[in-house]
């Protein structure tokens, strides 16, 4: 009489019939992605569970439980703590628009704060991924997270790519020209926090996911989040829409909605130029997209609410604003 596979329990919770499956607790969702991440599962067994998560629609609980997973396989993470500000994930994989949120993370590093932006190199043709763009302000990219820490004592911007601070995490993101649609893994990236800023910074895809990042931060005992749904999925405020903002301050739970920032309807974000040299162009003035730069302002505001929560959010706004002007456009 055969055995049924350790792993085997974790399929079965989620793929019962109607009525009988159930969601899996923090443990229990730590235990099965440790046993992914270490190669402990069938191939057949990954995508089974991977698809049912997807199915069901993930908890808080279950992002969570996977978060601490993949920190516990994080590599050479620094003996002593590293002081970050700000975590900026950068998970999304098809970006039809240009990544302008990098201007507002650069801006936010010149009010003095620490950043660490993270994530995947995303697909490149007829795209504009995040990487090409940092790169065209030489903002440092470094291969382990001992890098991060001696590179924020000279600049305060830093990146990481997910597979140098944790490979086999990486290695599920490419499942998905098997699977065909995103999984959990895409989910759950933007909650992995590899240093422990205490204010981090969340896009999502689709609005229904802010309550759940939300629960997902609870869960790892993060203070201060900004959760909202950004341009294709990235940090990026749409500036022609209001922004409603699901955040943590201090440890409590809040919604923000934020007016949208211009009249402006008609921009059409997937027709854009996607070379990385348009990013320094606008940066210089060169380039004048009212819409865009608006886009840069409100991001940059959104993030600065974690740091001066009692100002509000028009002063938080003017205030973004004020330091797009002031920028020194002949840096880059």
């Amino acid at each position: 009489m055969s055995v049924d596979h350790p792993f085997a329990p974790y399929v079965k919770a989620l793929g019962k019939g109607p009525n009988m499956w159930r969601d899996l607790s923090f443990e229990e969702a730590k235990d099965a992605m440790t046993m992914i991440l270490s190669g402990n599962v069938e191939p057949l067994q990954l995508g089974a569970f991977l698809m049912l998560l997807r199915r069901k629609g993930e908890t808080g609980a279950e992002l969570a439980g996977m978060v601490a997973a993949a920190q516990d396989r994080f590599l050479d993470i620094p003996d002593n703590a590293v002081s970050v500000d700000f975590d900026w994930p950068s998970y999304a994989d098809r970006h039809r628009q240009q990544p302008w949120f990098i201007l507002a993370a650069i801006l936010l590093a010149d009010q003095g704060y620490k950043i660490l932006m993270h994530g995947i190199a995303g697909y490149s043709e007829g795209l504009a991924p995040t990487r090409p763009g940092l790169q065209a302000f030489d903002i440092p990219e470094v291969t382990s997270l001992s890098q991060v820490a001696s590179s924020l004592q000279e600049t305060s911007l830093v990146y990481i790519g997910l597979e140098h601070f944790c490979p086999p995490l990486q290695a599920l993101f490419e499942l998905r020209p098997f699977l065909g649609v995103r999984t959990a893994v895409n989910t759950f990236g933007r909650d992995l926090n590899p240093l422990n800023a205490p204010c981090q910074m969340q896009g999502v895809f689709h609005p229904p996911y802010r309550a759940t990042h939300l629960e997902t931060a609870r869960h790892l005992g993060q203070q201060n989040a900004m959760i909202f749904k950004g341009g294709g999925g990235e940090v990026m405020r749409n500036p022609m829409k209001k922004a409603r903002v699901d955040a943590l301050l201090e440890g409590e739970a809040i919604e923000l909605e934020w007016p949208a920032l211009t009249s402006e309807t008609t921009y059409k974000w997937r027709e854009e130029d996607l070379e990385p040299a348009r990013l320094v162009e606008l940066w210089r003035g060169d380039l004048v997209l009212p819409v865009p730069e608006q886009a840069i302002i409100g991001t940059l505001a959104v993030a600065l609410k974690m740091k001066q929560p009692d100002l509000s959010l028009e002063k938080l706004d003017k205030e973004a604003a004020e330091i797009w002007r002031s920028r020194d456009k002949n840096r880059f």
